[in-house]
């Protein structure tokens, strides 16, 4: 039966443009998916098996699926923790960060289907937490350098494939928006690959673009020689614009802020902080300055505020407030949620695992989050940048070809 839900559910790619053109192709993309969505909402307002495993693909425009939901919650009762389960079981979480492949390196054995306390993620965990997608993370301790990082990376990449190919019923590897919504659809939590860290390219671009081919999806600008306190060199600059050609995301939680300035100005793509809340709350180096976050605003890209205790603050209000400040500054497309479950950090009360994502998103409700801005908040943003960084590939690819500098002709 999993055979057959794969077939019917199989999306097209996108054909091929024209470079002449791709400003009209823009208003057609946002309309096509508009359409679709809407579509697709009406069909889970019609389904009466919708669960904590199924949920719909949505974008900046989900008026028929807000419909949907707000119908819902209404027959919820208003209780907030109610109408946040009615919420997520159409418009999941795509979580941004996960440790979990590393913490899964030091079992010996583990299930994540039945469940595993091991581990902060399972299957059910994550079916209780309504999670739709999940970026892995193939960080690696500090250390690791050159041809050891990159052996290293290419050791998780297999381990992560392994580990989905060991769950077929709760997990599904995805490597672009439409195959994250697929998997859902299907009753599965879909998996992208990264971030990885930047020793894992050895300063060559053409491990980046072998990378791509395995599937890695995110990359932290940080931890290298081009990418370091005194933000991108030449050589890193081509990085980001090699990055953009073949489709990988730029991930700026951790970079210096004079990297992160510079990469949101090359960047023709959007750029996703995977690990970033406010610093103005919380002074913690990985959180981002006020102006930084209008600045990835003004970008369209993605701030994913992390549930930890020492960047966010012991409590779900915490959190909230968080949320609150960078929807203010950078707009409601441009906020999204990272776990970093399974990556060492201690955890807000009420949300220590990946099941806690209701109770979020109800605090949220009971502040009066508008159901299109969560629902935006925990599914649209993601498929928009994953979306906007595919498209941005096609048209740099029909400009450019492969990069063939080396660090040593550009900062030696």
């Amino acid at each position: 039966m999993a055979d057959l839900q794969d077939e019917l559910h199989t999306t097209a790619e996108v054909g091929e443009l024209d470079p002449e053109r791709l400003d009209e192709f823009e208003p057609l993309v946002s309309e096509a998916v508009a359409g679709v969505t809407s579509r697709v909402g009406d069909e889970r307002a019609n389904s009466t098996g919708a669960g904590a495993g199924a949920g719909a693909d949505t974008g900046a425009d989900t008026g028929a699926e807000a419909d949907v939901v707000a119908g819902a919650g209404a027959g919820a009762g208003g209780d907030p923790l109610a109408r946040a389960h009615v919420l997520l079981a159409a418009h999941p979480v795509a979580d941004g960060y996960s440790g979990i492949a590393w913490a899964l390196r030091h079992l010996s054995w583990y299930d994540l289907e039945l469940g595993d306390n091991s581990v902060d993620t399972d299957v059910p965990r994550l079916r209780e937490g309504h999670v739709g997608a999940m970026f892995w993370s193939l960080h690696l301790p500090e250390g690791l350098v050159g041809e050891r990082a990159v052996g290293a990376t290419l050791e998780q990449l297999d381990l992560v494939k392994t580990v989905v190919e060991a769950h077929p019923e709760g997990l599904r590897l995805a490597h672009s928006a439409a195959q994250a919504t697929d998997a859902v659809n299907c009753g599965r939590v879909a998996v992208l690959l990264g971030p990885a860290g930047a020793a894992a390219l050895d300063d060559s671009l053409g491990i980046l673009r072998s990378l791509h081919a395995l599937g890695l999806r995110v990359l932290t600008l940080s931890g290298a020689s081009w990418a370091g306190e005194r933000g991108l060199t030449r050589f890193g600059e081509e990085v980001v614009r090699e990055m953009n050609r073949v489709g990988v995301l730029a991930d700026l939680s951790g970079a210096s802020d004079a990297t992160v300035r510079r990469a949101l100005v090359i960047s023709k793509a959007p750029v996703m902080c995977t690990r970033s809340a406010a610093r103005a709350l919380r002074p913690h180096p990985a959180n981002l300055p006020d102006d930084v976050l209008v600045q990835l605003g003004a970008a369209k890209g993605l701030c994913l505020v992390p549930l930890t205790a020492e960047q966010t603050g012991p409590t779900v209000r915490d959190v909230a407030d968080h949320l609150d400040h960078v929807r203010e500054l950078a707009g409601p497309e441009c906020v999204g949620l990272s776990g970093t479950y399974d990556s060492g950090a201690a955890h807000p009360r009420d949300l220590p695992d990946a099941s806690g994502y209701p109770r979020l998103v109800a605090e949220l409700l009971g502040r009066g989050w508008s159901e299109t801005d969560l629902a935006q908040l925990t599914w649209g943003n993601v498929q928009r940048v994953l979306r906007t960084v595919d498209f941005t590939a096609r048209a740099a690819q029909l400009r450019r070809e492969p990069s063939t500098a080396r660090i040593a002709e550009l900062d030696g």
